[in-house]
């Protein structure tokens, strides 16, 4: 079963509290997202741990439930 946009959202603001987080449905079939996070806890984190850290917000359902995620990251000054 796909994943909705919002769901995918509060997993990562249940991680990243202070995230700013905007999902898009690229497909507009719930398989493919892009998704834009920019937080306060990526600073002092390379770009490969920053993203390392939204897949773990999303507790494993990458490549099952979530089968796409285009992911930008950003410090939060």
């Amino acid at each position: 079963m796909p994943m909705q946009a919002e769901d995918i959202k509060n997993m990562i603001l249940d991680a990243l509290p202070d995230a700013d987080v905007e999902i898009e449905d690229l497909a507009g079939d719930g398989d493919h997202y892009s998704a834009k996070v920019k937080s306060s806890a990526f600073k002092g984190m390379n770009r490969v741990k920053q993203h390392q850290t939204v897949y773990a917000a999303l507790k494993g359902r990458m490549g099952g439930e979530l089968h796409a995620l285009a992911l930008q990251t950003e410090i939060k000054e």
